[in-house]
């Protein structure tokens, strides 16, 4: 005999659109696009970013070939503002909102509803109490009255009925996991908004010199994927002094550095009052909602470089990399392009203080400027800036070069205190320490959205402490009359977890044994 399969119902456009509605907005959907995108954000970690560089991410691909062109099809190098992470991104705030509503409109009516009915049989639950009161206590409906008091203070929402008292609190459980969400919801609003507008740069400034708030005057700059030169603030700020404390006194930590302050002039925008600030270590300066922080410092000599032709080739500071923060030892990297017949590179060491031992080496022994002096190799050569490629300032590129100077060879290596100058051998030029400046590394930030996230992941929190922390229970009473006395039953129910139930049971025991007067178990009136 065969057997007929059932038809199922189709489900139609209207029932497929409705499923997929249904199981996108499940919590459960939720975490896991929450873990997803936490997930899909590794990228961002793992390979350049062409916000943060565009010249660094063809370098890559340049040195990848193979791979390069696949991740960079992939929106590997563009992960933030990929058509993936958006739509991940898109679909848990979708997933959050359909969370939230329903919810959120199922709890209001569920605060509106009274407790639930009293059980028939108390007994049954899992905390069960009965007390019997004497003859001159309270009647039943007394007895009701004073229980629905009782359970107020304990913080139950009651209502009381013929006969029983019904009792239920913890509905800000729910209000904890609501918000919770919302607040999740609010962090991943802002983040977006902070991911669109949101601007950060990077800025070395030498003493006496400035910086105004535009976009050629950055070393580096990450805008937001919505960024407009517009939104800059148009503020500017001079470097007047950069001081340094150093420990003078301990003989451990001698020449450890204590604390450092840049002393700034600040002018707000075109027109403006200028006014004196400072920025320290976590300590930074706003401006018109921009933070600019003190995030390094160091040396810069200042040098003159005159070529063959007796031509200045260069003359200004150079920014000195420190290599050991003990000593504030620092390579300096100096490059002269249109230095005449040759372009002219120079690489070496600034030392703060220098001490030449037996060895014949120099070497700093302190990180102040004691005794500065710059320890130089010279090269002649193509330097190669003409082709256009993109060069390391921090690095001279010896491979089209000719040495002229070092240790290693009969003209020896380049050492200038202050105000020396050194000639060049085959008539290419000279070089002159002329003085030394301090310099800072600022970092530069704005992000319009900062505050809402705080704001949210604060709310966050305390909503995950709420529903964590909170209870729900509810409590039923009931008074009955028997033989002349006011018997109460009471009983006790967790919604979620049972733990500390029993505790719950004894406070309200105790309640009623201090409010009523009550026989004691196995005892009557008379004895």
């Amino acid at each position: 005999m065969s057997t007929k399969q059932p038809t199922l119902p189709k489900l139609g456009f209207v029932g497929t659109m409705r499923f997929i509605w249904t199981q996108l907005t499940s919590m459960r959907t939720a975490l896991m696009l929450l873990l997803l995108l936490a997930v899909a954000a590794v990228p961002g970690s793992l390979f350049p970013q062409r916000r943060a560089g565009a010249d660094i991410v063809e370098t890559w691909i340049d040195d990848n070939p193979t791979i390069g062109p696949i991740l960079d099809f992939l929106g590997m190098f563009d992960v933030y503002s990929s058509v993936w992470f958006s739509a991940i991104y898109l679909m848990l705030f979708v997933s959050l909102v359909g969370c939230l509503w329903p919810r959120g409109r199922q709890h209001l009516k569920t605060l509106r509803q009274p407790p639930a009915r009293t059980p028939r049989n108390l007994k049954r639950l899992p905390e069960y109490g009965q007390l019997v009161l004497e003859s001159d206590g309270p009647t039943p409906k007394e007895a009701l009255v004073d229980a629905e008091k009782i359970l107020k203070k304990s913080g139950y929402r009651t209502e009381l009925r013929d006969g029983s008292v019904g009792a239920e609190r913890g509905y800000f459980r729910e209000v904890g996991n609501i918000l919770f969400h919302f607040g999740l919801l609010g962090v991943i609003v802002f983040m977006g908004i902070g991911g669109l507008f949101k601007y950060e740069g990077q800025k070395i400034i030498v003493e006496g010199d400035g910086f105004a708030n535009n976009l050629v005057s950055y070393d580096s700059f990450t805008p937001g994927t919505a960024f407009s030169e517009d939104r800059l603030s148009p503020f500017s700020i001079q470097l007047d002094d950069f001081d340094v404390v150093y420990d003078r006194e301990s003989e451990t930590h001698y020449g450890q550095a204590l604390d450092y302050t840049a002393a700034m002039q600040v002018t707000p925008g075109p027109g403006e009052e200028t006014y004196q600030d400072a920025i320290k270590v976590n300590d930074p300066l706003t401006i018109d909602g921009v933070r600019i922080f003190l995030v390094g410092n160091g040396y810069a000599p200042n040098i003159t470089v005159r070529d063959g032709n007796d031509d200045i080739a260069y003359s200004g500071p150079v920014i000195a990399q420190i290599q050991d923060p003990n000593t504030n030892s620092s390579l300096v990297v100096l490059k002269a392009p249109d230095a005449k017949p040759e372009q002219l590179g120079f690489v070496g060491m600034f030392l703060p203080t220098s001490y030449t031992g037996d060895d014949g080496v120099a070497v700093s022994i302190d990180p102040d400027a004691f005794n500065p002096e710059l320890i130089l190799n010279s090269y002649y050569g193509d330097l190669g800036l003409d082709d256009g490629t993109p060069q390391n300032v921090y690095v001279l590129d010896t491979d089209r070069m000719t040495e002229l100077n070092s240790r290693n060879n009969d003209a020896g290596g380049i050492t200038l205190g202050v105000g020396d100058t050194h000639e060049l051998p085959d008539d290419m030029g000279s070089i002159t320490f002329d003085s030394w400046d301090r310099y800072v590394g600022l970092d530069i930030h704005y992000d319009p959205s900062k505050w809402g996230v705080g704001f949210f992941s604060a709310l966050a929190l305390v909503a995950l402490v709420m529903s964590l922390y909170i209870r729900r229970r509810r409590a039923w009473v009931k008074a009955t009359e028997q033989d002349g006395r006011t018997v109460i039953e009471y009983g006790l129910l967790a919604r979620g977890e049972a733990f500390g139930l029993r505790d719950e049971n004894i406070k309200l025991r105790q309640s009623f044994d201090t409010t009523w007067p009550v026989i004691p178990p196995n005892t009557s009136e008379d004895t």
